[in-house]
């Protein structure tokens, strides 16, 4: 087996290289996903960063290609709108058709705690966003991916998905929105799409992670920052981000948020690994209901249903 990974206080050290290598990463434009893409492209992967807003994805190629030290060619921006239906098959499409190879697929980009909203299809957007929009895609490059193998696929969860429950007869929170409840139940949705699609992946060469990034500062606390955000929250964020009380939430910067998504897209030791659920770059124990298999297989079907793959 290759040298494992250095995994030094959460912190990856290691030389690994991905030469030669095609990686996908949603909403690569900030926050962990930039950082994400930077040390990727630094390992000389041929990186495509997936994001909604061209703009700031074009900034983000900028700033990877002088951190990074890249070659232009291997950072490459490609449109994608996760609350799109038409938007993730138009890309998945594009993606299936001009590129031989996906060695790795990390699903990071997210939306958490907003104010109630729909997805072009109708679905809530935390669950729609976070959860479908990313079963969309991943089983639309899924034929490409096998066919790269041996390959990885990433799933960008949280431990916030501990207090998230399923309500199967109300997915789309119809019967009276919490963006916290709609949040937790998205990453739990996240972790057992990632257990369900490793038993399905079995013998392929392709091997699939849920990744806890830890509490780390970025764009994606917008909504608990704005003034309708949940005024608990609000102030539970706020005060633990004074220094006396930061040893409640040990936050991180955005570049240490990206080191579990790093590991598990790099690290030798783990090409036999599938299903697991890491944080700080470790194996971690996920919730009793993310063990759930009945329940993972449950979401599954109704997912396909949802987003009628097989139509």
């Amino acid at each position: 087996m290759a040298n494992p990974v250095s995994a030094d206080g959460s912190w990856v050290r290691s030389g690994v290289k991905l030469t030669g290598k095609t990686v996908i990463i949603t909403g690569a434009n900030t926050g962990i996903g930039l950082f994400t893409a930077i040390n990727l492209a630094e390992r000389q992967a041929k990186v495509i960063l997936a994001c909604r807003n061209y703009e700031k994805a074009e900034l983000a190629k900028q700033k990877i290609l002088a951190e990074a030290k890249c070659p232009e060619e291997n950072v490459v921006i490609k449109s994608l709108d996760l609350s799109s239906f038409a938007s993730i098959r138009k890309f998945a499409e594009d993606i299936n058709t001009t590129e031989e190879q996906l060695d790795i697929l990390i699903n990071n980009a997210g939306v958490m705690m907003c104010p109630e909203g729909k997805t072009e299809d109708g679905f809530e957007i935390q669950f729609g966003v976070n959860h479908l929009g990313h079963f969309l895609l991943t089983n639309l490059l899924l034929d490409l991916i096998k066919k790269s193998a041996p390959s990885r696929i990433v799933n960008v969860a949280s431990a916030f998905h501990k207090y998230g429950t399923i309500n199967f007869d109300d997915l789309n929170s119809n019967n009276g929105y919490s963006p916290i409840k709609a949040y937790g139940q998205s990453k739990l949705c996240n972790i057992l799409f990632s257990r369900f699609l490793a038993k399905t992946l079995e013998g392929t060469g392709v091997s699939v992670y849920s990744a806890h990034p830890g509490a780390t500062k970025t764009d994606l606390q917008r909504h608990v920052d704005a003034p309708t955000g949940n005024l608990f929250f609000k102030f539970f964020y706020t005060i633990t981000q004074m220094p006396a009380f930061s040893w409640v939430m040990n936050w991180k910067v955005p570049v240490h948020g990206a080191q579990t998504s790093i590991y598990c897209a790099i690290a030798p030791e783990l090409q036999n690994v599938t299903g697991k659920y890491f944080s700080d770059c470790h194996i971690t124990t996920e919730s009793e209901d993310a063990r759930n298999d009945h329940d993972a297989e449950r979401l599954w079907n109704i997912s396909m249903k949802l987003t009628k793959i097989n139509e």
